[in-house]
């Protein structure tokens, strides 16, 4: 099959090489609202991360799953269990998942099988958190819960609790 006219067929009709771009300049964050590297670290300013929002969809998935006991809400569990989520999510540079609120509902008892002792730990840290000016607790709870049950999968989450909730919450 024949070429159309307008396809260049030998070299001389070939388009001609216009200038050669020169290398891309070495990009800064140097603008105030980038901060790069440099993210503060305090204990009120959170860990940032990426579609922090979309742990709120994934957390509405567990309302009918949620086990509360007499004293609790469901809207209190979801709250004070979120910034664990989002902890864990931020530390690996990753928008949240549906596992992030698995474990930190499971290692807060929240998903059954929650001994007494847990219950009474978690009853006075959970009491209205989903109140809005409540950021400080949220916080809180956050941070109660060590790294390193963090980097863990949920599935050995699952496994080891509920015998070793207090090792999973750092006690």
């Amino acid at each position: 099959m024949a070429a159309p006219e307008y396809v260049p067929n030998n070299l001389a009709q070939q388009p001609r090489r216009g200038l050669a771009l020169p290398p891309a300049r070495k990009w800064a964050a140097d603008r105030p609202g980038e901060l790069g590297a440099r993210q503060p670290r305090d204990a009120a300013l959170g860990d940032p991360g990426p579609d922090q929002g979309y742990a709120l969809l994934l957390a509405r998935r567990f309302s009918d799953r949620l086990v509360v006991e007499a004293g609790e809400s469901a809207e209190d569990a979801i709250k004070g269990c979120l910034g664990v989520a989002l902890k864990r999510a931020s530390l690996f540079g990753r928008a949240p998942t549906i596992h992030d609120l698995e474990i930190a509902f499971r290692i807060w008892g929240f998903l059954g099988s929650a001994p007494a002792e847990l219950v009474a730990l978690r009853k006075p840290l959970f009491t209205s958190v989903a109140n809005a000016h409540h950021y400080k607790e949220q916080r809180a709870i956050a941070d109660l819960v060590p790294e390193a049950t963090l980097r863990l999968l949920h599935t050995d989450v699952a496994a080891r609790f509920p015998g070793e909730w207090s090792a999973l919450l750092g006690r």
